[in-house]
């Protein structure tokens, strides 16, 4: 079994980032258990999978207290990612190693970029306490999913329901194929198709994250994958407490630069999951 101690800390870095960068953080879990374990992304997966629930369960429950939760669109979004998760789960077992780990790292390009690109054009939205999910922030101005203004909720079309369908679809198939959570999927279609403000899109995600986390784990014991509790359970204590420490400085070191930085250490994470899984190096 891998030391209790250095997954603890290898969690609370996890957790740290996830609190000071919101959505997105959690992507790190995969390729620093590979990097500091020496695991493939097989192996990485499950165990990131169980950090990922338990963190966006604890951060469901701050952000429902604030009631920035808009609870119908992340079911939604959150029933469909189970209905696509099992895909994801056996294509993770039938496409070669090799070509998995690849493709993990492009997501991983992809985030990093969308993370800088945000920085550089609405660096206001990097100083939202995401891990808090507290405070003011404007709405969106999305063109698919309007707000009710005397109660704030969204107005419901068919349009507004394909889009939260086919978020929820796309986060589920990654949360099987590459055990992420998929804010950095949810969050941005939720500003770009909706008018919720960066806190509600962010508490919003954590529900659906929560629900196909949690589910796409369920699935996986379903379909005989072996989930090895006893080394994610400090994996995932270390990834909350990281979160919770995160809530704390996030006030004092939130902004673009922080943000940034983040997209470079992802950037450089995604080229050695791209060196590794292309034979160049190994972790």
């Amino acid at each position: 079994m891998a030391d209790a101690g250095l997954l603890l800390a290898v969690g609370g870095a996890v957790g740290l980032v996830l609190g000071l960068t919101g959505a997105g953080g959690s992507i790190l879990a995969v390729p620093l258990l590979m990097l500091t374990l020496g695991w493939s992304l097989v192996q990485a997966a499950p165990v990131a999978l169980i950090a990922v629930a338990a963190a966006a369960i604890t951060g469901t429950w701050v952000a429902w207290r604030r009631s920035y939760v808009r609870y119908r669109a992340a079911a939604l979004m959150g029933g469909l990612g189970l209905l696509f998760a099992p895909l994801g789960l056996r294509l993770a077992q039938a496409v070669p190693i090799a070509a998995l780990t690849l493709a993990f790292s492009l997501v991983l390009v992809g985030v990093a970029v969308r993370l800088w690109r945000q920085a550089v054009h609405a660096p206001a939205e990097t100083q939202v306490l995401r891990a808090a999910v507290a405070g003011d922030a404007e709405p969106a101005h999305g063109p698919v999913c309007k707000l009710n203004p005397a109660t704030g909720r969204l107005i419901w079309t068919r349009p507004c329901a394909w889009v939260m369908a086919a978020c929820g679809a796309a986060t589920g198939l990654l949360s099987g194929l590459f055990g992420v959570g998929g804010g950095f999927v949810i969050v941005p279609a939720l500003r770009a198709a909706t008018e919720l403000s960066m806190h509600s899109a962010v508490a919003t995600s954590l529900m659906a994250i929560a629900i196909i986390s949690s589910g796409t784990l369920a699935v996986a014991v379903v379909q005989g994958v072996a989930l090895p509790l006893s080394t994610a359970a400090p994996f995932a204590v270390g990834a909350v407490a990281g979160m919770a420490l995160g809530r704390v400085l996030t006030p004092y070191l939130a902004g673009p630069r922080l943000q940034q930085g983040f997209a470079v250490l992802m950037g450089g994470t995604a080229l050695g999951v791209a060196g590794s899984a292309l034979g160049w190096w190994t972790f």
